[in-house]
């Protein structure tokens, strides 16, 4: 029989955030902002960095980006949404500036070359396409459940929200589903130099 192999999943060594000032600065975030859900269903994003002084660079589809599908029965895959130069989000976005999410931010950019940085939402009982990206994303669980699993190809793994980081494959077809019945929230980043082997 043959072992399960969780080489797309990468949890970082030696990095741990703490959960409950996560917790306790996204519920201040949420009094004032809402999920944005760019026309995709049981999902939110709330951008926590930008383009240097453009507010564009976190509306429409600025917040979802290029990723590619196989949409249906004829295995073809397809292109969606548009390219993004994820080198050039480098500024927080200004309602984070006094919260945890600030350190965060600063110690992962001091750790790796980032993206976007967002706070993505997974409704209960939903998941996402079965889709890839153009790199890979980092996680930063911050409320989840037994019933949160992200699957690569198929090998389906949970991520804890203990305030560990990991990074996953992106670039290979992928879902994330939420079974639960209470919302999935992460940190995710898109990461430009990946840890796995090409």
């Amino acid at each position: 029989m043959a072992l399960v192999n969780f080489e797309d999943f990468y949890e970082v060594p030696n990095l741990n955030f703490d959960i409950s000032k996560l917790r306790e600065d996204l519920d201040k975030i949420l009094k004032n902002k809402k999920f944005n859900s760019p026309g995709v269903t049981h999902f939110g994003a709330i951008p926590i960095n930008q383009i240097p002084n453009d507010e564009s660079s976190i509306t429409g589809n600025n917040i979802r980006g290029k990723y590619w599908t196989i949409a249906d029965d004829t295995g073809k895959e397809v292109s969606r949404d548009i390219d993004i130069d994820e080198s050039k989000y480098t500024q927080l976005v200004p309602e984070f500036e006094k919260t945890y999410f600030k350190e965060v931010f600063e110690t992962l950019k001091e750790r790796f070359k980032l993206g976007r940085v967002r706070l993505l939402l997974k409704e209960p009982r939903s998941t996402l396409s079965w889709h890839k990206d153009p790199e890979c994303r980092l996680h930063v669980p911050i409320i989840t459940n037994k019933g949160c699993s992200m699957v690569i190809e198929n090998v389906a793994k949970h991520l804890p929200a203990n305030g560990k980081v990991w990074i996953t494959n992106n670039t290979k077809y992928h879902n994330f589903f939420n079974g639960g019945e209470q919302a999935r929230i992460h940190l995710v980043a898109c990461v430009l130099d990946s840890p796995f082997k090409k």
